[in-house]
């Protein structure tokens, strides 16, 4: 299904942005309020810090049904302790209050820096300046108000076939990025009407082919949240058809994340096929895309396959996994068994030196596969991540 050109946010939805100074001059306060109760799912970080915006948000989600979600960015408020969910509390019944529905109707995303309280004279300002009805409904306000360290606001918008309904997606993230049931932090919309529990694992099967298969640096955020509401004004429409409209958001900003991460030049690729199930295969190609010597590798151009037979042989645990029946590939030039020739390996390098690069393996034991993405490792990600705090 095409993905359409980022637009409007769905029938049914409007949005505030706002610049409150959380920590500079850029927008760090979005509100998506929606006309009336929506269908609602949710996942979230399995971090065992994890953030007061996930432990009221996850409670907030329980009967799956939510009015609105406020992002606060550039400060996760994250382990900040009893004084931080009294904050997070707070920011969500000032936005209940604006619209007048229940402070459980409204869910809380936040992202930034860990370890710092909100500054809460700016957050009460920013609380008290909220005048519904909003009028905004610029899917890439929404998507740039959300950004930290992001170099470009990512957006994916999907129609869903037979029907007038449509699905905008928008997500930040370009580190700290290894999902765990959850992810980064995305948002997605939609004004199709369907019943909360089936937009529940509809979503759910979306993200762990998408978002839960994505990796930066291996490491999991605190404040992961993933997020789907449904406002029904487009009336019903076909699940199957739904589906495949959210996969496609969710796909496409799952490589834009990946495209973007920190300090990253080029898009990584790895497809396992020949794997006993899908979750072999998936740990396979996770152990390939996250290995640093993959990624410098890529990033140096190298056709380096020695060090993708390394990361598929640490995968030790698989013991059904022998050397003797394993294919490698850089796109589509076989590496491994075949050896290639130094024109071989001149036109692999040249291959590297795009801006995406497809890693085959096939383990040849049953039917398994998986396909997941991430980006090289470059030095600009060391200068990022040092400096991060001052």
């Amino acid at each position: 299904m095409a993905l359409s050109s980022p637009g409007s946010l769905p029938a049914g939805f409007h949005c505030h942005v706002a610049n409150i100074g959380i920590k500079d001059a850029t927008n760090d306060f979005v509100v998506v309020a929606a006309d009336g109760p929506c269908a609602a799912a949710a996942v979230f970080t399995q971090s065992r810090f994890a953030g007061p915006s996930v432990l009221v948000s996850r409670d907030h989600i329980a009967d799956h049904s939510a009015r609105a979600v406020v992002v606060i960015s550039k400060n996760a408020n994250v382990a900040t302790g009893p004084q931080g969910l009294s904050n997070a509390n707070e920011v969500v019944a000032g936005v209940a209050a604006a619209l007048g529905c229940a402070p459980s109707d409204v869910l809380i995303a936040s992202t930034g820096v860990i370890g710092r309280q909100y500054p809460m004279d700016h957050v009460r300002a920013g609380l008290a300046a909220l005048t519904p009805p909003f009028t905004g409904t610029a899917a890439i306000d929404v998507a740039t108000g959300i950004m930290t360290t992001d170099t470009v606001a990512k957006v994916a918008t999907a129609a869903v076939a037979g029907s007038d309904a449509v699905v905008v997606g928008v997500a930040k993230g370009v580190g700290m990025i290894e999902p765990n049931m959850a992810t980064l932090i995305t948002l997605m919309f939609t004004d199709a009407q369907i019943d909360a529990h089936v937009l529940d694992a509809i979503f759910r099967r979306v993200i762990g082919r998408t978002f839960n298969c994505v990796s930066i640096d291996t490491d999991t955020s605190t404040s992961d949240t993933a997020i789907v509401l449904a406002s029904g004004s487009a009336g019903a429409v076909d699940l199957v058809a739904f589906e495949a409209a959210l996969h496609d958001v969710a796909l496409s900003l799952t490589k834009q994340v990946a495209r973007d991460g920190e300090g990253a030049e080029k898009l990584i690729e790895v497809h396992v096929d020949g794997a006993r199930d899908h979750d072999q295969a998936k740990r396979v190609a996770k152990a390939i895309v996250n290995s640093p010597l993959v990624k410098t590798a890529v990033h140096g151009a190298d056709p380096n396959w020695g060090r993708v037979a390394m990361a598929v042989g640490k995968c030790s645990d698989e013991t059904d996994i022998h050397e003797s029946n394993v294919v490698i590939r850089f796109g589509t030039q076989e590496c491994f068994p075949s050896q290639v020739d130094p024109t071989g390996l001149e036109a692999l390098s040249a291959y590297l030196r795009g801006d995406e690069v497809l890693i085959h393996v096939s383990l040849g034991i049953a039917d398994g596969t998986a396909t997941v993405w991430g980006c090289d490792l470059t030095d600009g990600y060391v200068h990022i991540n040092a400096d991060y705090t001052t």
